[in-house]
């Protein structure tokens, strides 16, 4: 036969490298979502502040900043290297949290110090992560193994919300990061048991001759290449707009909502976020089988749907009914950000991935000032009346980028929608 072989979403577990990344991803991001429900809740329980919440929330991204600097250390120390080096930084982080609350000296403000410290580098793995799946697969097989490297976001969504809400309620703070911090030290095994190849030292060598050029420079180059490219900076634009506008209601605040809009408890807050992340996995799955997507025009649909999701969640008033809305939400969700990132990726040259990548997660600065700003509006005007805001908000500058930006993402034979 002369078709196309059909996508398979075990298509990228053959390659050994990708067998133990994922595994070494999930177990991060597992934590990740652990901490993030456990230490939300705390923060929420023992100050009652809605701005104390968003403040917490704020601070695990107070590294956005500075991650096109990691994108540097990671295209000239290995993106391998790095990435274990930073994960073994969070087990070092979790445990002192474990220490502290297994001793009973654990309080908000200690909480809030070691957030901002981990928010130093956290904001930079999913970015690390990114470039490295692109450095150890085959360009063919880019859209499945980040399609399929994303499920482990939302499975660990998943279970990190069930569990940690699990472990939170029924025996506190301190057994629950017993196994966060377990799942950290596992995560760094792994992530050293990648073998990268050779040829980047070869590389190194042939240019031994050369001036080495510092950092800054580096930098600044990413930083062009990003600009010179009109879909990649599109790209970026919708990254910083959803974060400003999308990630809000279905990350931080999600606490908020479950304890003071629904009046419920740490259960309803895990099926809440797990709910999320099951429509995330969705998403991500149906990316990884299907072929032939314009990536383009994806992108952009995939982020109308997630505003339109977002604003019928922001007028439910039941559990049952926001579950749904968010699952729609988390597919979308999933859609919107994968396509950026095989937009990034196919138009970022190879030696130019990590710090293009690094570009990239400056857009989640606009996360904590979009959940520092909703907490505000919130005491101000009320729940219902910030999301839709900020909804229309979001919706109307996405059709600003797309209408600017229409030949590089919209027109059917624009670069981004090459099948």
């Amino acid at each position: 036969m002369s078709g196309r072989a059909r996508p398979s979403a075990l298509a990228p577990f053959r390659i050994r490298n990708y067998r133990f990344q994922w595994p070494s991803d999930l177990l991060t991001s597992w934590a990740f979502e652990m901490e993030t429900i456990v230490l939300g809740w705390y923060v929420l329980a023992e100050t009652g502040s809605v701005l104390l919440l968003t403040l917490f929330a704020s601070l695990n991204y107070t590294g956005t900043l500075i991650a096109p600097l990691f994108g540097v250390i990671g295209d000239r120390l290995g993106h391998r290297d790095l990435l274990g080096i930073m994960r073994a930084s969070y087990a070092v982080l979790a445990g002192t949290l474990m220490t502290l609350a297994l001793t009973g000296h654990l309080t908000p403000s200690y909480v809030l110090i070691i957030s901002a410290i981990m928010g130093l580098v956290r904001p930079s793995d999913l970015g690390v992560r990114g470039a490295l799946v692109a450095n150890i697969m085959p360009p063919d097989q880019l859209i499945s193994s980040i399609s399929v490297s994303r499920t482990t976001m939302d499975i660990a969504r998943i279970a990190g919300a069930l569990s940690g809400a699990g472990l939170l309620a029924a025996a506190g703070v301190g057994p629950a990061y017993i196994v966060i911090v377990s799942l950290y030290v596992v995560s760094t095994w792994l992530t050293f048991c990648i073998v990268m190849s050779a040829k980047r030292h070869l590389v190194d060598e042939a240019a031994g001759g050369m001036p080495r050029r510092s950092p800054l420079r580096d930098l600044s180059e990413g930083v062009e290449h990003v600009w010179t490219s009109p879909r990649m900076r599109a790209a970026v634009w919708i990254a910083f707009l959803t974060n400003l506008t999308a990630y809000p209601f279905s990350n931080g605040l999600l606490p908020y909502i479950a304890r003071e809009i629904y009046g419920a408890s740490q259960a309803a807050l895990g099926y809440l976020s797990a709910s999320f992340a099951i429509g995330s996995l969705i998403g991500s799955v149906i990316l990884s089988l299907i072929g032939g997507v314009r990536v383009g025009r994806l992108m952009i649909g995939a982020t109308v749907m997630w505003y339109v999701a977002l604003l019928m969640f922001a007028q439910i008033q039941s559990v049952p009914a926001a579950v749904a809305c968010l699952m729609l939400a988390g597919v979308s969700q999933s859609m919107s950000m994968i396509t950026i990132a095989v937009v990034l990726m196919r138009t970022a040259g190879e030696h130019f991935r990590g710090r293009v990548m690094g570009v990239r997660m400056l857009a989640i600065y606009s996360l904590p000032l979009g959940l520092m700003a909703a907490g505000s509006l919130i005491d101000e005007v009320g729940f219902i009346a910030t999301a839709t805001l900020y909804v229309a908000a979001g919706l109307a500058l996405l059709m600003a980028i797309t209408l600017h930006w229409r030949a590089d993402l919209w027109h059917v034979h624009a670069p981004a929608n090459a099948k």
